[in-house]
C-alpha cells in the first residue's frame, strides 16, 4: 500500500473525528504522539494517554452531525460543519495548520488554531490552541467593522 500524502492524512484525521472513531484516530497517530494546549500549560505524551483523554471527555469530543456534513475545496482546504467545524486547513509537506471552531456540550462555541506535525505518514504532534469569544470594547467601534464570525 501507497503512503498516504499529508492531505490524506489530515482528511482521514477529520473523517475520524467526525464519526468518533478513537481506533480510525489512533491508526492515524504515532506512538510517541504529543499534544501540546499551550493555554493550559499541557503536554500529552503517547497516544494512549491521549485517546483516553478523547474516550473520557465530559460530553464527548469530536462532535458532528454528519447528515449535514461536506468537505469542499482545493488541496488545502475543506469545510466541514455544523457542530465541530474546520473552517481551513493548510499546508504542505509535513506540516500543516487548521483553523476552525468547536461547539461544547455546554453550547458555547469557542475559535481553534493547531498545528499538525507529520512523521513517516502518522500524526507526530499536534499543538492547539482554544479561544473563547469575546465583546469587542465600544472604544475601538470608529475604527473597525463589525462582522459574523464563522461557526457562530
Amino acid at each position: 500500500m501507497a503512503e498516504l500524502s499529508g492531505r490524506e492524512v489530515v482528511e482521514r484525521w477529520v473523517h475520524a473525528i467526525e464519526a468518533k472513531d478513537f481506533d480510525a484516530q489512533a491508526a492515524l497517530l504515532a506512538d510517541d504522539f504529543i499534544d501540546e494546549m499551550p493555554q493550559s500549560g499541557e503536554r500529552t505524551r503517547g497516544k494512549e494517554n491521549w485517546l483516553a483523554i478523547s474516550r473520557n471527555y465530559p460530553g464527548g469530543v469530536g462532535t458532528v452531525d454528519p447528515t449535514s456534513r461536506r468537505v469542499v475545496g482545493a488541496e488545502d482546504r475543506w469545510i466541514m460543519t455544523p457542530t465541530f467545524s474546520i473552517l481551513r486547513i493548510e499546508g504542505s509537506g509535513n506540516v500543516y495548520t487548521y483553523a476552525g471552531t468547536a461547539r461544547y456540550s455546554d453550547g458555547q462555541t469557542w475559535d481553534m488554531i493547531a498545528i499538525i506535525e507529520l512523521r513517516d505518514g502518522k500524526i507526530a504532534k499536534s499543538t492547539t490552541w482554544y479561544a473563547a469569544p469575546f465583546e469587542a470594547p465600544a472604544w475601538r467601534a470608529p475604527f473597525v467593522e463589525r462582522f459574523t464570525p464563522p461557526g457562530s
